[in-house]
């Protein structure tokens, strides 16, 4: 059974940045898709950004796109959010997620694995 870990969330201001981590093992890291989603009270569940382990191809939402990068980080089997111009509308428990697929989109229906979460709070 695979397990994601993240971490890095925390409490900022507007404009600010934040680094979430997710570490993924007893997992096929080589094959797979990772992906960043947040929910928020009253709002939609949203996929935020993915990361194809095998092509390292990324896709983000429109929402967070120009402002947040997805990364990974092969030798630690980690994914890293950079989340720079942080808005009070960012803030969410933010959840890691993966499937054994590599072509895999900001779906959640798709992911099998989830990590706990992490909360980001934006506010000044």
């Amino acid at each position: 059974q695979a397990q994601l870990v993240e971490s890095g969330g925390g409490l900022v201001q507007p404009g600010g940045s934040l680094r979430l981590s997710c570490t993924v093992s007893k997992f096929s890291w080589d094959v797979a898709t990772i992906g960043w989603f947040r929910q928020a009270p009253g709002k939609v569940f949203a996929g935020v950004a993915c990361i194809s382990t095998k092509y390292g191809v990324t896709t983000y939402a429109d929402t967070v796109t120009g402002r947040f990068t997805i990364s990974r980080d092969d030798a630690t089997n980690t994914v890293y959010l950079q989340m720079n111009n942080l808005k009070p509308e960012d803030s969410a428990l933010y959840y890691c997620a993966a499937v054994k697929n590599p072509t895999a989109r900001l779906w959640r229906y798709q992911y099998d694995y989830w990590g706990q979460g992490t909360q980001v709070t934006v506010s000044s």
